[in-house]
């Protein structure tokens, strides 16, 4: 009998599509009991509702909402539980080669495009800018996507002259950077107010030739990036599920980079509490020693 897993991922275009169908299909392929079903929805503040009203099983989540869900910012707590932590975002902004922008003051007063509205990187970039006293509709021209992929496209047509981002393998960062674009993260002096501010946020360093022509490591700020599942979801189904990623592993880092870092060491490690993780993830955890 085979069990079908809706899981909620984001807009076409982004790096959660991309993520969401390498995951169904090591998992897929791994544990045959299991049958995970990618959804595109409008991301991580949509996903977080569709969980929680039981439209969805599992749903990718950025790190942001996910800390406002459960700390219960803005809303009530969430009850809902991690599966696995997916990837680290080291968040930033990507210009076209010719732009004179070498700060992100620089771009104060210009079209940004910052991503689609309802996604965690949107608010990984409020986080940011607010920690060094700037903000998106004030300070900068704010282009909020209906689509993800159409970023890339307005940074080099002009419309646009940065494209907030993160993390390594990720769709629009890719496409600027084949055309010859640049990265723009906080300074080091900006980063480290970042994280007094925000403390949630972890100093993060992209890795050099992550992306064509970035011969540097990028040192900047970011978060972990969760699959959530709805609270009720079997104990069973969220073991399985847990126990397939990590035979899946070397599988799923072949299909995408950034699944490298899907591993059972960072889920135990990136969670702020222990008690968010699913029950039947941590029975798969303790018994692989963690």
């Amino acid at each position: 009998m085979t069990t079908k897993v809706i899981l909620g991922t984001a807009t076409p275009g982004g790096g959660f599509p991309l993520y969401g169908g390498a995951f169904a299909d090591t998992i897929n392929e791994t544990d045959p009991s299991l049958l995970i079903e990618p959804r595109n929805t409008k991301g991580s503040t949509e996903n977080i509702p569709l969980l929680e009203a039981g439209q969805l099983d599992i749903g990718l989540v950025t790190g942001e909402p996910a800390y406002e869900a459960f700390e219960g910012i803005g809303r009530a707590r969430s009850d809902l539980k991690i599966i696995t932590a997916m990837y680290s975002t080291t968040g930033m902004f990507v210009v076209r080669g010719d732009n004179p922008a070498r700060t992100i003051s620089d771009l104060k007063g210009q079209p940004v495009a910052f991503g689609a509205k309802g996604s965690g990187l949107t608010i990984l970039s409020r986080y940011v800018l607010d920690g060094i006293e700037l903000d998106q509709n004030k300070d900068f021209q704010a282009i909020y996507l209906d689509k993800a992929g159409d970023g890339p496209a307005m940074v080099l047509d002009g419309r646009a002259v940065a494209l907030w981002g993160g993390g390594v393998s990720w769709p629009g960062f890719a496409a600027v950077a084949q055309a010859g674009g640049r990265f723009i993260a906080p300074t080091p002096e900006e980063a480290t107010r970042i994280r007094v501010k925000r403390s949630f946020l972890k100093a993060l360093t992209m890795p050099a030739n992550s992306y064509p022509g970035q011969n540097d490591a990028i040192n900047s700020v970011g978060s972990w990036s969760f699959v959530l599942a709805r609270p009720a979801l079997d104990d069973k189904i969220t073991y399985a599920i847990a126990r397939a990623l990590d035979k899946g592993h070397a599988e799923f880092a072949k299909r995408l980079a950034q699944a490298g870092e899907t591993t059972p060491q960072n889920t135990a490690a990136a969670a702020s509490n222990a008690a968010l993780i699913h029950p039947g993830v941590q029975k798969y955890l303790r018994e692989v020693g963690l």
